[in-house]
């Protein structure tokens, strides 16, 4: 509760453990979207690649075209004047006299086909005088999607020379099935790493499930452990030979087991509810209290453990009530766990509980002459499991579960709860409640 030391340090390990687990779950969620990044990179460029590549390969269809063809005057000159890329599916060839067609087409047909473009193609002559299309041809390749192209997909271009016109409507189409083995080593990387990541959270998944069946046999032992002592100390007292000499006394420990089995009944299917349940808040049930008394009731229950340890316990009550708008069960419950923590880690517990009233909130203070706690653990002491790996109290046993449990509490209701503490000089734990 307190989270301090303990040969019981295997808890600490197995909250490490699942720590580690999270950061390793994370680091390869990470790590496979890093490569999906790297793998739709990769597959940019091999489309760009391939773009070019195309382009390389039109361009040598051309070039080839004109050594089979008289299409320019000066045929020294075709490398920097022939083609025009004004699109990426179209491919302006400039020539100086209209071609015969019938053997233009089957010249361009039979060039695309030798330099590896087996896609579909819309070929079509310009003429410079008539400023219009003069002929026009479907060029249908290996490849070719066979659907019908518009006239429309290819308009004439207003140019001041006369041009055979390329248009290829599926040059996209025919780019990403080039890739078709890209593609497919693309997805068959992506489902091994979608298969690794469902294994992986699916053993996360497995290890949160049994941590949950661990932390519901812990927070059974821990939640009750308290309330049985009590009990058995009481019982302890009862069996006093005599007792029945005192009936004041008999009649209170009578009633402190009465209580406390009463307190015991009521927690059951509160832990269940926490123990089964993913809800980051409480299912309160909320009743206006005075803090106050709430506090004695705490240190009622407590007694007979308050009196084993010889305890000293001073209650400064203010003059005015604190009425604050909680959960009394659960309220009594958090206090109960910081007043036992108290007793529990002092050789000769001396303990002060103040109240104290600030503008929308009401604050309790619970100081003990404990062993303390080192700063660096002041926030990890409520982390659940949590137990400070250091000091001299070996007797009080625990799961590291009750500070984890207060919080909780005091989180459901909106308030906070803080520690001042110091090794060796004792612990102050301050809940702060907000009013109504």
């Amino acid at each position: 509760m307190h989270g301090l030391t303990s040969p019981f340090g295997q808890v600490h390990k197995m909250t490490i453990r699942s720590k580690t687990l999270r950061l390793a779950l994370l680091l390869s969620t990470i790590l496979v979207a890093i490569i999906i990044i790297v793998q739709l990179f990769w597959l940019q460029k091999i489309y760009r690649y391939e773009e070019k590549q195309f382009n390389i390969n039109v361009s040598k269809s051309i070039k080839s075209l004109y050594a089979k063809m008289e299409l320019v005057n000066d045929v020294s000159d075709i490398v920097q004047k022939v083609i025009e890329n004004p699109k990426p599916d179209l491919y302006l060839v400039r020539i100086d006299c209209t071609p015969n067609l019938p053997v233009l087409w089957t010249n361009l047909k039979e060039e695309l086909t030798d330099f590896d473009v087996f896609t579909d193609c819309k070929a079509a002559v310009y003429n410079k005088d008539e400023k219009k299309i003069v002929g026009e041809e479907y060029i249908d390749l290996a490849d070719s999607y066979h659907s019908p192209i518009n006239q429309d997909l290819v308009p004439a271009l207003n140019r001041d020379y006369s041009y055979i016109e390329l248009f290829f409507p599926h040059r996209g189409q025919y780019i990403i099935k080039q890739m078709a083995f890209w593609f497919g080593s693309s997805a068959l990387l992506l489902l091994v790493l979608i298969g690794l990541s469902a294994s992986i959270f699916y053993l996360y998944r497995q290890k949160f499930l049994n941590e949950t069946q661990k932390d519901f046999v812990n927070n059974f032992t821990h939640e009750f452990k308290t309330p049985l002592s009590v009990i058995k100390i009481a019982a302890d007292v009862l069996k006093q030979e005599d007792i029945t000499q005192h009936p004041e006394r008999l009649k209170n420990y009578a009633s402190i087991i009465a209580q406390q089995t009463s307190h015991l009944q009521s927690q059951v299917q509160r832990l269940l509810e926490i123990a089964y349940t993913d809800r980051t808040s409480l299912s309160l049930e909320r009743e206006k209290i005075d803090f106050v008394e709430l506090m004695q009731q705490a240190l009622d229950d407590l007694q007979p453990l308050i009196a084993e340890k010889n305890a000293y316990v001073h209650l400064y009550k203010p003059q005015q009530p604190y009425i604050i708008n909680v959960d009394k069960a659960y309220i009594l419950l958090a206090l109960i766990n910081l007043i036992e923590n108290a007793v529990k880690y002092a050789l000769q517990p001396k303990i002060d509980i103040t109240f104290l009233e600030e503008a929308n909130w009401y604050n309790i203070q619970i100081t003990d002459n404990g062993i303390g706690i080192d700063a660096k653990y002041h926030k990890k002491i409520f982390d659940r499991f949590f137990r400070v790996p250091s000091g001299e109290i070996h007797n009080a046993k625990g799961f590291g579960l009750g500070l984890s449990f207060v919080k909780k509490v005091i989180d459901a209701h909106g308030g906070s709860i803080t520690v001042k503490s110091e090794p060796q000089k004792g612990s102050t734990f301050i809940i702060a409640l907000p009013k109504n």
